[in-house]
């Protein structure tokens, strides 16, 4: 039996942050589909009031919002770390896990990400090129700043792999495919270096939309 149950979209960089987690830290877990049609409605709603994913189960404790579960899931399966010890360290974590969401998500991957692979991929839209056009000096700057913040280090807290990297690397994940990736890390080599060290991860591997779907399929 699975020590744990994430509802979520496959191909949702939400849901997937979680997933990495899991298997960073060695854990059973299943993943129940959620159609994008049922998140606003019941049954769902008693899970997430707000309607979105990714929501975690552990036994009948329910969770959601992603940087909630992460947390909570370093300190329930404490081995290996995903948040340094050191205070400064800990706080650039933190800093980057809300760039992601409110900078890197909002207006940069719900834009171009959808665009370009969900839009016409999922919901047999046409791309809408000058909604993309519109987005690339945000996306510019969110990339030249993660940029800044990664330096030289390999992760962006340091030597470690943390919830940081988890989260910019789930977002982050498809856009090496896109148009918009080279324009965009043209003047971030570090950032082109760091994605594929992330990509390059078992956790990573493991967790790709196509893996999502078949273990929602099979759920």
């Amino acid at each position: 039996m699975s020590d744990f149950t994430v509802h979520t979209v496959p191909g949702s960089p939400f849901g997937r942050c979680v997933l990495v987690a899991l298997e960073e830290k060695g854990a059973r877990y299943r993943v129940v589909p959620v159609s994008p049609g049922s998140m606003k409605a019941e049954p769902y709603l008693a899970r997430h009031a707000f309607g979105r994913v990714p929501v975690l189960e552990h036994g009948h404790f329910v969770l959601y919002e992603t940087q909630a579960i992460l947390r909570y899931l370093d300190r329930v399966l404490p081995e290996p770390a995903l948040t340094p010890a050191e205070p400064q360290a800990a706080a650039r974590m933190d800093q980057v896990m809300n760039v992601n969401d409110w900078y890197l998500f909002q207006g940069v991957n719900s834009v171009i990400t959808f665009q370009r692979i969900v839009l016409p991929r999922l919901l047999g839209g046409v791309t809408d090129e000058a909604a993309i056009a519109a987005a690339m000096p945000k996306a510019h700057q969110v990339f030249n700043e993660l940029s800044r913040l990664l330096g030289e280090q390999q992760y962006f807290a340091g030597s470690s792999f943390t919830l940081a990297d988890i989260m910019v690397g789930s977002q982050l994940d498809m856009f090496p495919a896109l148009p918009e990736w080279q324009p965009l890390t043209a003047a971030n080599p570090n950032l082109v270096a760091w994605a594929r060290r992330v990509a390059a991860r078992p956790s990573f591997a493991a967790t790709t939309w196509e893996r999502v779907t078949a273990m929602a399929q099979a759920a």
